[in-house]
């Protein structure tokens, strides 16, 4: 947005919703189950969504609709983001090997355990495909079965 001031980059609810294809109600629960930082507000109270706050709901619209993943795993990847993040803007190119060392372990951990959260919810997604793939197979042998005796009652029918 080239030649705005600040305030303008912001979006009120409204605007908001509408570009994430979301309702201003699933904003205000996001809000509310702590997935969104309380955003920062008008005069008169109207809350405004910096760009920031926009990228942010459109990783909880990925990680809902994308991975399926439940709000209270949505929060739990965010949680992790939010930690990579607070190392990221703390890091010092003037801190020593040992600090340096600590935050890559504190990043490494938050990731894999964003990895695990994936892992576990592609098993399930896994155990369901196998599921329906053996139901898949038993109508298979089912409808060769049944071919095979509608075959064999054709046969044993005079005049077919």
């Amino acid at each position: 947005m080239e030649g705005t001031t600040g305030q303008e980059r912001f979006l009120q609810i409204g605007e908001a919703a509408e570009r994430a294809n979301l309702t201003q109600r699933t904003l205000r629960y996001y809000e509310e189950k702590g997935l969104l930082a309380p955003p920062t507000r008008m005069e008169g109270g109207f809350r405004l969504y910096s760009p920031e706050d926009m990228e942010r709901i459109e990783r909880i619209r990925q990680l809902k609709e994308l991975l399926g993943f439940s709000l209270a795993e949505i929060k739990e990847m965010l949680e992790a983001e939010d930690v990579r993040l607070q190392i990221r803007a703390g890091w010092r190119a003037d801190a020593d090997a040992g600090e340096k060392a600590e935050k890559i372990r504190r990043a490494r951990e938050v990731t894999l355990h964003q990895i695990q959260l994936l892992d576990q919810k592609m098993a399930k997604m896994t155990a369901m495909r196998d599921e329906l793939a053996a139901r898949i197979k038993k109508y298979d042998e089912w409808l060769l079965r049944y071919s095979e005796a509608a075959s064999n009652e054709e046969r044993a029918t005079p005049g077919s």
